[in-house]
């Protein structure tokens, strides 16, 4: 007589079929394309997430994320299985592209004259470090403009990482590409729980907007166009679909002559779209 083997599931186990819930669930509403070959990491960060909110195993956290209408099961997700890698003034040829351009263009566009309102979209704005940089690089402009203003909006589709950009502190490692003259100007040590650490100047928060959203999104109900939208280190997540389908709706709101810059390890080359190649991760409307 054979005896039989029978496999048992855990409830922190996550089964080949479950795991191709989670995948299409995840490429519906978030774009991301997690492959094949993630499950045990899928299973690891799942694995935490059902801890933490208690529930019975997969087949109730699944539920619950089907039916989530917040989104914000979706961003604990996204946050539990990508690396929210950033920096202050990651890739700083951008920020200095930034400041070049905005000075020839209030030259050239007479934006100085006609009161311009310089609009500037963080698509992915993480834990905030991408739009305080903008906001800094920005500031001194507007002393030497006053009559042109700067409204940043800043997004992301995680609410843990946007309360952390709201916050607005860091500690002092993070302030390691910060330049010095920046740093003394636009930080004020704090002391709290954590110990020592580093406030953003009120002169640089009243330039951002920080809000939730996701680039999947059918609709993007923005009253405004931009003159600059910074979605860098977001495509890398996309397929090709995905990725025409989210540059076509944000180039819909960026303005005549405006910009859209892509991380340094992005490329639109081989994508169909209709901006204007400018230099290497720098494209034109």
């Amino acid at each position: 007589m054979v005896e039989q083997v029978v496999e048992t599931q855990t409830p922190l186990e996550i089964a080949p079929a479950q795991y191709e819930l989670v995948r299409q669930l995840v490429y519906e509403r978030a774009g991301i394309n997690l492959g094949e070959n993630r499950q045990h990491l899928v299973q690891a960060r799942l694995a935490k997430l059902i801890r933490v909110g208690k529930l019975s195993g997969f087949a109730e956290y699944f539920e619950r994320l089907q039916n989530d209408k917040s989104g914000q099961e979706l961003g604990q997700l996204i946050d539990a299985i990508s690396t929210n890698t950033t920096y202050f003034f990651r890739e700083a040829d951008h920020f200095d592209f930034l400041v070049e351009n905005i000075v020839q263009r209030i030259e050239k566009d007479r934006w100085a004259e006609n009161r311009h309102v310089i609009r500037i979209w963080s698509a992915a704005s993480s834990t905030g470090e991408e739009p305080y940089s903008l906001a800094m690089k920005v500031h001194d402009l507007l002393e030497a403009h006053p009559t042109v203003s700067v409204k940043i909006l800043a997004t992301d589709v995680s609410q843990k990482v946007l309360n952390i950009a709201k916050l607005g502190r860091y500690e002092q490692t993070k302030l390691r590409n910060v330049p010095v003259e920046l740093r003394g100007r636009y930080f004020r040590a704090v002391r709290d729980e954590q110990g020592q650490s580093y406030e953003v100047a009120p002169s640089v928060r009243n330039l951002i907007t920080f809000g939730h959203f996701n680039l999947m999104n059918s609709a993007y109900p923005f009253k405004h166009g931009f003159d600059y939208i910074f979605c860098r280190n977001v495509m890398i997540y996309f397929d090709r679909a995905t990725q025409e389908s989210v540059i076509r709706k944000m180039s819909a709101h960026l303005r005549p002559g405006g910009h859209f810059i892509v991380g340094h390890s992005e490329s639109l080359n081989a994508i169909r779209h209709d901006l204007h190649y400018v230099k290497p991760t720098i494209y034109r409307k």
